[in-house]
């Protein structure tokens, strides 16, 4: 199995948010770390969509 064909800045920044190795990243098989981009993606935008609810004023105060 040869290593991702991804740019090392994008090599560390999936490191240090997947919480991975940077060696373990490299030789990770394709579909795992799609998987796991998928997951972190999902976490984020549920993340966003939690604290902007929170920060959007309600529409009855607005008149």
């Amino acid at each position: 199995m040869k290593p991702l064909q991804i740019s090392p800045e994008t090599a560390i920044t999936l490191s240090k948010q997947l919480g991975v190795p940077l060696e373990h990243l490299m030789h990770m098989p394709q579909h795992i770390l799609l998987q796991k981009i998928a997951e972190l993606s999902k976490k984020q935008s549920e993340d966003t969509a939690g604290s902007d609810a929170g920060s959007q004023p309600s529409e009855k105060g607005e008149q």
